[in-house]
């Protein structure tokens, strides 16, 4: 299978299927080389990479970073997910919308999520372990979200009570949070890189 990346409903969050080499032994992919990469128009440099383990029906987000803003790249190891990301970009055309994308250790699909996004997931099977690269890093200072339940985003989540930190619980949503911290959308910036 070669390696293939589809836009989603909000053109810049890509969906990505890696190349995949299978026989009898297992399989052998790529989940990450630049130079492919570029050419699907992700010109990041990705600084830090993140795993997490988590149990059904755990969920997480939806999260940001507003000075230090994070592209992620997103995928399963094992497990099935359901990531979210949600443009938070003040100004955008696609303000307030979100998009989904099922991820799994069986379709090794990845999302692509530029900056400006809130991202989260659910966890759909037992348990799920996930991976994501990300272009700046962790700040805790700087470390903010909307609320997962958030009506006027709307989101479809699949799990009606998810299992969530303390922090998440706490997030408010994205109509309450001052236009000054949330990132601003810049429509040159926001074009994708695809040439």
């Amino acid at each position: 299978m070669a390696l293939k990346c589809e836009p989603t409903v909000i053109p810049e969050v890509l969906c990505i299927t890696p190349d995949v080499h299978g026989d009898a032994r297992g399989f052998f992919m790529e989940t990450f080389h630049e130079q492919k990469y570029e050419r699907l128009g992700i010109r990041r440099t990705f600084v830090q990479d993140n795993y997490s383990h988590s149990s059904r029906p755990t969920l997480r987000g939806l999260h940001y970073q507003l000075r230090h803003p994070q592209a992620k790249l997103v995928s399963v190891i094992w497990g099935r997910i359901y990531d979210v990301a949600v443009d938070i970009r003040v100004g955008s055309p696609t303000y307030g919308r979100w998009v989904c994308q099922e991820l799994s250790d069986a379709n090794r699909c990845q999302l692509y999520i530029p900056e400006g996004f809130a991202h989260g997931f659910c966890v759909l099977s037992d348990t799920a372990d996930v991976m994501y690269k990300c272009t700046d890093f962790y700040a805790p200072g700087d470390d903010r979200g909307i609320l997962w339940s958030d009506p006027q985003i709307g989101v479809a989540w699949p799990i009606a009570e998810p299992v969530l930190s303390a922090k998440d619980r706490a997030l408010r949503p994205l109509a309450t949070i001052p236009r000054e911290e949330l990132p601003a959308w810049r429509a040159a910036a926001a074009r994708t890189d695809r040439t």
